[in-house]
């Protein structure tokens, strides 16, 4: 009977032990905050330190994305746009719905187009979570700019629907391309009516 009872009793007594440690530690903990200036001291240069840490790595994060959509941009322009005005229509139309698509729920890219985008979304799949579905959703609407006869008009209605992490990498794909005639993002140049009426042309 007793030799059923005692490993309960071990770990009864193991938990309690613990339990005693970190209340005393906790008191310990609180005690030299309150009266040692060089404990205090201590604990703001830590929080320092990780302060600094997190920023270095929030920075380094942000380097990393940047390099990221300056590629995918590199990469869109090599594989080119369409001439003609019914291949702008269709390409126009294709690149809309692919980013509502991605922005929306992450949807995988329609098989049609899988085989053109592996490779970039091979590269991506180092960018972590929803970043590399920003991207690529980004691209697509960057894609459908390139096409469309104003530019500015349509950055007005990205600005009112898409989230603004699509926008802020937009935003930084348009002035890397540096060749679009957008104005501004949030309700700029080119967001009055009587603009465009959406048709594609040369």
């Amino acid at each position: 009977m007793s030799s059923s009872i005692r490993p309960t009793t071990i770990a009864l007594a193991t938990v309690g032990a613990l339990a005693t440690g970190f209340l005393a530690y906790a008191f310990y903990f609180d005690h030299k905050r309150r009266t040692d200036p060089e404990f205090r001291k201590a604990l703001k240069r830590e929080s320092r330190r990780i302060a600094k840490a997190a920023k270095e790595e929030a920075e380094a994060q942000g380097q990393q994305q940047r390099r990221e959509i300056r590629k995918a941009v590199d990469e869109r322009q090599e594989e080119g746009f369409p001439d003609n005005v019914e291949e702008k229509e269709a390409f126009f139309m294709n690149m809309v719905g692919q980013g509502e698509s991605l922005q929306s729920n992450g949807k995988s890219l329609p098989l049609g187009v899988e085989k053109q985008e592996q490779k970039r979304k091979q590269r991506l799949v180092l960018t972590q979570g929803s970043e590399a579905t920003h991207i690529e959703a980004a691209l697509c609407f960057y894609s459908a700019l390139k096409v469309y006869p104003q530019p500015g008009d349509l950055i007005a209605i990205y600005d009112k629907t898409c989230p603004k992490p699509v926008i802020d990498i937009l935003a930084e794909m348009v002035a890397y391309d540096g060749s679009l005639p957008v104005g501004s993002f949030g309700g700029g140049p080119g967001s009055e009516a009587g603009g465009s009426s959406g048709a594609i042309d040369d």
